[in-house]
């Protein structure tokens, strides 16, 4: 049978969120809390510009992929931008084509969106993160100019 990817429904709130407590788990961290992972998976599935995506290896088996996809205006492009803001696959269901499946119907509703781009970002030194994007047509120079595209951050830390 083939892995099945769909976009999840509120419904399935609680298991887009267990498997995204798994991630968390996986990076080594233990807040937010589950609570606050419920809660904001709950929220975010009634927000018109997040999606929820789910996969499984099979219509028998349980979810064990998710990917978080966020949609925003982009001026440079004069159309909606698509974000991947997480993707995650439990260990034991890895390299079996989950990632792929998610990646590709992420594509899918992006461009049935009139996204003109999908971004996301990844840690450098995770290889398997980077070949599963570079498959998907990936860049680290997708903005079209010289040198890399780099991701940004900053913590703003609450007092």
């Amino acid at each position: 049978m083939p892995v099945r990817a769909w976009r999840a429904e509120q419904h399935e709130a609680e298991t887009a969120a267990a498997l995204l407590i798994a991630f968390r788990n996986h990076n080594g961290a233990d807040w937010p809390s589950d609570n606050a992972f419920y809660a904001g998976v709950e929220k975010l599935l009634e927000d018109p510009n997040t999606v929820f995506l789910l996969a499984a290896a099979d219509d028998d088996s349980p979810p064990a992929g998710v990917l978080q996809l966020r949609f925003r205006f982009g001026i440079w492009k004069a159309a909606t931008d698509a974000w991947i803001e997480d993707l995650y696959v439990r260990e034991d269901a890895r390299r079996h084509g989950l990632g792929d499946a998610l990646i590709t119907l992420a594509i899918e509703l992006a461009a049935e969106r009139g996204c003109r781009r999908v971004e996301l970002d990844t840690n450098e030194d995770n290889a398997a993160a980077l070949a599963l994007y570079e498959r998907h047509g990936f860049s680290t120079r997708s903005k079209g100019g010289p040198g890399r595209d780099l991701f940004l951050g900053r913590p703003i830390d609450a007092e």
